[in-house]
């Protein structure tokens, strides 16, 4: 894991996955949120990706059940206004957890544009950033999950006990770094975009 204060390499080429960061995951249904400021960090990375013009993928789930807050046809499926006005390069349409399983195909799409590494963001942490990121890394390319920049909601376990969302953010941090990618800050992120490449 890349600590704070440590640097990070930021490729020139690197894009950025917007994951589902959707109107509907503001419903009461998901229960309790973490991390208030992920849309804020998210719309700080898309800027500084516009601004040093490196590629952005929009993902975004189109649900398949018809009692789902992010179904199409309803204000939920709509991506929130923290980045309704984010030009970007590719949309991905999908209807499971992983951005890889979706519509274009992301994989064919990052090897076409010779990316090598993605920066993963978005919600849910521990469900879609967490499986898009898994994914990705087996895939081979370089993975940065940037944890404050992802948000998700507590849940109850199978032994009925109540799992909170911070102590399941920590637990895809563990998952993901080194196995699957590193785990970074947006503040980490932004600092690497101001260096100049060697």
């Amino acid at each position: 894991m890349v600590r704070d204060g440590e640097n990070v390499v930021l490729e020139p080429r690197a894009a950025l996955v917007v994951i589902d960061l959707q109107r509907g995951f503001d419903d009461p249904v998901w229960g309790v949120r973490n991390n208030p400021d992920c849309e804020t960090h998210i719309a700080q990375l898309a800027r500084m990706w516009s601004a040093t013009g490196r590629p952005i993928v929009m993902v975004r789930h189109d649900s398949v059940h018809s009692d789902s807050p992010l179904r199409p046809g309803q204000s939920g499926h709509d991506f929130k206004p923290e980045i309704a006005d984010v030009t970007y390069d590719l949309l991905v349409t999908k209807s499971v957890n992983s951005a890889f399983i979706g519509q274009p195909a992301l994989e064919e799409w990052l090897r076409e544009q010779s990316i090598e590494q993605i920066a993963v963001c978005g919600i849910q942490t521990n469900m879609c950033c967490e499986t898009t990121a898994r994914m990705g890394g087996n895939l081979g390319f370089d993975v940065l999950f940037v944890i404050d920049a992802t948000a998700t909601f507590g849940m109850r376990a199978p032994d009925g006990t109540v799992i909170s969302a911070d102590e399941l953010s920590r637990v895809t941090a563990t998952n993901l770094d080194p196995e699957f990618g590193t785990v970074v800050t947006t503040a980490q992120m932004l600092r690497a975009a101001e260096q100049k490449p060697t």
